[in-house]
């Protein structure tokens, strides 16, 4: 069941957790360890109800990724989320660390991807690919140590492992992530975590900003004197 500090934000309407490296947001039943099937599990303990809790899935994150994940409580928020979600109206931050540094210390990168239903990896193809998919994101170095760097990425879009492929793309894989070319270890998971998100409350219309905060595995760095990590 969901531990109390996982939950960043609750209220009738939102559920925002906190999730762990190597679970699944949604399963293929209810017997598979979901963060989904937790949380419905939370909330059923939580207020006593009986039955099946509602809970809508409106954006997910793999499962080696850790940070904040949203639920809807009601289908009516679950259908205004995912439409903010879907028009690109929620601002996602991401931090990263990666092997390397990248050449551009902030870039914009923008690419084509593809990503077939039996496919385990994304791939970057030409522009002109008819099944591809524009991928937009832009990142900034936070901090560089020898070997690594802290990026903060901002996601444009929202294409299957985007992050992962594109950063991989430019020979800063993320620690961890051997599928995109990594061959250091993580100790949990991959180094790439959710670490914040804004919204418009799809009941109330004000703006909603969330930070999760960062496994406490992840090792530290230092940025204008500033420990960050």
């Amino acid at each position: 069941m969901v531990h109390a500090s996982q939950i960043l934000y609750e209220d009738n309407h939102l559920l925002v957790l906190n999730k762990p490296a190597d679970w699944i947001v949604q399963g293929a039943s209810t017997d598979d360890r979901s963060l989904l099937e937790s949380a419905r599990l939370y909330l059923k303990h939580k207020y006593h109800k009986p039955g099946n809790v509602y809970l809508g899935v409106v954006s997910r994150l793999d499962a080696p990724v850790t940070g904040a994940v949203p639920f809807a409580r009601t289908s009516k928020c679950a259908a205004r989320l995912s439409e903010q979600f879907r028009e690109h109206r929620v601002d996602k931050e991401y931090w990263a660390i990666v092997s390397g540094c990248p050449t551009a210390i902030e870039a914009r990168l923008e690419q084509t991807l593809l990503r077939r239903p039996q496919d385990t990896v994304t791939r970057i193809v030409g522009a002109d690919h008819p099944d591809g998919q524009l991928a937009i994101l832009e990142y900034r170095v936070l901090a560089c140590a020898t070997d690594h760097s802290l990026l903060s990425i901002r996601l444009i879009t929202g294409r299957k492992h985007q992050i992962r492929c594109q950063l991989g793309a430019i020979d800063c894989p993320i620690l961890g992530d051997r599928l995109y070319g990594s061959h250091e270890p993580f100790p949990q998971g991959i180094a790439l975590h959710c670490q914040r998100l804004e919204f418009e409350h799809p009941t109330s219309k004000e703006r909603v900003r969330i930070c999760a905060d960062l496994p406490i595995y992840w090792p530290k760095f230092q940025t204008a004197g500033v420990p960050v990590g």
